[in-house]
């Protein structure tokens, strides 16, 4: 960003709205070959201490719009600032997100990149009071980060405004509504990720996350505003929305259900509401997993059921692997574990496929995100630091009803499950096996109002004799199988596998 001290003062023969004129004064900048723009209101509110910070700020992030955001003395009216508030969740809402702090503020730094191939998309953007607003909620939405600012802003006395009561909150107005609106289309392109590694459609890790991270960041929203009974109501559309434009997720969560019901002697196939139902009790599961973060879910959500198990690897010195599923709410019972069993936690992820649901935990409880470790693969340094953890009675948490997202079928057995044969990762076995430690089964579904919390002693130990070694380990895969289809035919609804899982996976491949 380079400052280039000139002077040039343009003006229309008929006033035609800030918005217009600051349009055209971003045309006469890109012409000369500026690469950014610096926009101040001239009514004075805006303290010019700041104008440094912002333009270094530029410096660091050149491809950014780095907005000011208005902190208030005791001379901001108090109508204009609750005003403001109510811009400021209209524009949570036409985002999707938190990411503009204060869309009004008259003191922002443009890049002309970006503002030039937003206005060559032809646009209609407001030409008045309401382009402010307008021009940034667009830009976000095309991918241009938004940094925010504080900057300091009065009300000087006898200070007049240009801002007209009536004429302009209607077009306000007009702008939200527009902007609401047109986000309905332009969700396709709000919620697919712009750039990420693609994997086999056949893979888990292709498939669960599409959408998901838009989806959460409105269901935090709708719980700060309304609570969990309105954050319910308002989820409903947007998870019908997913619903009806996800194909390959509803097709296999009809699969599933079907496969459930059928297990259970029920022949009928899984219809539309079936599927819906299943992707509300997703949505469910997310929030209630906030809630429970936040620390706003009673500590007796949890009810234990069958902890004895639990019990006894509390009274082991040494550490043990714990292997989690996909049903129920194993979150929930992570939040409202006591503080000194919580400490002893290590949940193994794949971080790549889970970082949209752990960013947004981590903005309710920074404390979601610890003790979290990504594995993809047992190398030695990874066995050597599983191996410190265990010794001092760590609890590695393994989900068990997920391939590996490397080495496709090589560290899988296929084994039955709802009446076909499935693929389950010999990871939870071959990892005990290495670190020569127990292995315990957790479980932890809703029930009515309540989830019930469930640890099972599953091995002693993992014992894989030469010579019979893959056979050992589909015999433990089996084994879990079996204890799993239990608990998933209690409540289909509660397993969350959105992709065939009867499908021999492929390995994953960047595109």
């Amino acid at each position: 960003v380079a400052l280039h001290l000139a002077h040039t003062h343009l003006s229309f023969e008929v006033n035609r709205g800030k918005g217009a004129a600051v349009i055209e004064g971003f045309a006469r900048a890109a012409s000369a070959g500026f690469s950014h723009c610096l926009q101040l209101d001239a009514d004075g509110q805006h303290d010019l201490a700041t104008l440094p910070a912002i333009l270094a700020l530029g410096r660091k992030q050149p491809d950014a719009v780095i907005a000011g955001q208005a902190v208030y003395d005791e001379s901001a009216p108090l109508g204009r600032v609750a005003g403001r508030w109510i811009t400021h969740v209209c524009v949570w809402l036409e985002t999707l997100s938190f990411d503009i702090k204060d869309s009004m503020c008259g003191l922002r730094l443009y890049p002309l990149a970006a503002v030039t191939a937003l206005l060559a998309r032809g646009e209609r953007l407001g030409a008045r009071m309401d382009f402010d607003t307008d021009i940034l909620v667009r830009l976000h939405r095309a991918g241009t980060p938004v940094v925010n600012h504080p900057v300091h802003v009065t009300y000087p006395s006898g200070n007049l405004s240009n801002f007209r009561m009536v004429a302009d909150n209607v077009r306000i107005t007009a702008m939200h509504t527009r902007l609401i609106v047109g986000m309905l289309f332009d969700l396709p392109s709000m919620i697919w990720p712009r750039s990420r590694h693609r994997f086999a459609a056949t893979h888990w890790a292709g498939l669960a996350e599409r959408g998901f991270y838009w989806g959460l960041r409105l269901a935090t929203l709708a719980y700060r505003l309304l609570g969990r009974r309105g954050c319910l109501t308002v989820l409903a559309p947007v998870v019908l929305y997913l619903y009806l434009t996800s194909g390959e997720q509803r097709r296999a969560s009809r699969d599933f259900l079907s496969r459930a019901s059928a297990a259970k002697g029920d022949p009928r196939q899984a219809g539309w509401w079936d599927g819906y139902w299943h992707f509300l009790s997703f949505a469910r599961r997310a929030l209630d997993s906030f809630i429970a973060w936040s620390g706003r879910m009673p500590a007796d959500t949890v009810v234990a059921t069958e902890t004895s198990a639990l019990e006894h690897a509390k009274a082991q010195p040494r550490g043990a692997v714990f292997i989690v599923c996909h049903h129920g709410n194993v979150e929930v019972s992570r939040a409202l574990l006591d503080p000194g069993t919580r400490r002893r936690v290590i949940v193994l992820v794949h971080t790549r496929h889970a970082e949209n649901y752990n960013r947004v935990l981590r903005e309710f409880n920074p404390e979601a995100a610890v003790n979290m470790l990504q594995v993809t693969e047992m190398g030695p340094d990874t066995a050597i630091a599983l191996q410190q953890q265990i010794d001092e009675g760590k609890w590695l948490f393994i989900a068990g009803d997920r391939t590996p997202v490397v080495g496709g079928g090589r560290r899988t057995s296929s084994v039955p499950f709802l009446g076909a044969n499935a693929e389950f990762s010999q990871g939870p076995y071959l990892m005990a096996a290495l670190l020569d430690c127990p292995v315990y089964l957790f479980f932890c579904s809703r029930e009515g109002e309540h989830y019930g919390l469930r640890v099972e002693r599953f091995a002693d130990r993992i014992l894989l004799p030469r010579g019979r070694r893959v056979a050992a380990l589909t015999d433990y895969a089996a084994a879990y199988a079996a204890r799993l289809e239990q608990h998933v035919l209690a409540d289909p609804s509660q397993w969350y596998n959105f992709y065939d899982f009867w499908q021999p996976s492929q390995p994953a491949v960047p595109s």
